[in-house]
């Protein structure tokens, strides 16, 4: 995954536990694409302050996902509903008949994981 969707991703997860500046900085940078300069202007601080402050953001994110680890357990979700998703088109197209029971379990198995929370 490209650092931009990773950083935009884990920010749509923990973001609203950063300070409303990292907020304000990370939204900015990642969000609107601004600049370091632009970003440094709007705020009337150096660049430098910019850079830290987004640099700190990011690992605060990346910390957060390692101890909760929330967006690795949605994308391993959405991989297993598009798994289900081609086994279920396959069942209807007629070229994978035992895509219907495939699908199911694979269902199944996420809510399962979903109650383990």
């Amino acid at each position: 995954m490209k650092e931009f969707h990773k950083i935009n991703l884990l920010y749509d997860f923990y973001g609203s536990l950063l300070t409303e500046r990292q907020q304000n900085f990370i939204q900015l940078y990642y969000g609107e694409d601004l600049s370091l300069g632009e970003i440094a202007e709007q705020f009337e601080v150096t660049r430098q302050a910019v850079h830290d402050t987004i640099k700190r953001a990011e690992q605060i994110l990346q910390n957060y996902e390692e101890k909760l680890g929330l967006v690795g357990k949605f994308s391993q979700e959405y991989k297993s509903i598009e798994k289900a998703l081609n086994c279920l088109t396959g069942y209807q197209a007629g070229q994978k008949p035992e895509g219907l029971a495939e699908s199911i379990q694979i269902l199944q198995s996420i809510l399962q994981n979903r109650q383990e929370f």
